[in-house]
């Protein structure tokens, strides 16, 4: 939403390091923020380029926390990730070296938790409805079927008796 009086150039770079030592920011994030703002296309450059100088902004950083923080907190899987990092206009070798930090046996425990958590919400008790929204409910969190579907069918053979 662009304001009535246009920021300048120095309030921008003050808004923006506040805004930076927050949280960590993508870069796409920022420009879309300046353009907002009606900062002239020159003058975002060089307050991007200022930013990265002094640290307030570095995309693989930004990856790395977001990666960190989408998968403890809002239960994503690297598919999902990727993508929105993508959306976000990182590199993808960046988003490829940050989904590469994530622990391997962490990601199968959070795929199994939140599979877990999900069939103890399910109504439908039928076994072959039940696997077909827990796969659903997977593919939606961006977990990879070749991680989900073993865990999905470990549940639903683990649980037919209450099916």
């Amino acid at each position: 939403m662009k304001s009535s009086r246009p920021l300048t150039p120095q309030n921008a770079y003050l808004r923006l390091t506040a805004l930076c030592a927050r949280c960590e920011q993508a870069e796409g994030d920022l420009r879309r923020k300046l353009h907002d703002w009606g900062i002239a296309p020159a003058d975002a450059n060089a307050l991007i380029d200022r930013l990265k100088q002094e640290r307030y902004l570095d995309n693989e950083r930004f990856a790395r926390a977001y990666c960190r923080d989408k998968l403890r907190f809002n239960h994503w899987g690297r598919t999902k990730i990727a993508y929105m990092l993508k959306s976000k206009g990182i590199e993808q070798d960046i988003i490829d070296n940050a989904l590469s930090e994530i622990d391997d046996e962490h990601y199968k425990q959070e795929i199994l938790d939140t599979l877990t958590a999900k069939a103890a919400t399910l109504k439908n008790k039928d076994p072959q409805q039940a696997r077909a929204a827990l796969l659903r409910f997977a593919a939606s969190r961006g977990f990879e079927p070749s991680e989900f579907y073993p865990v999905v069918s470990r549940l639903i053979n683990s649980s037919d008796n209450e099916y």
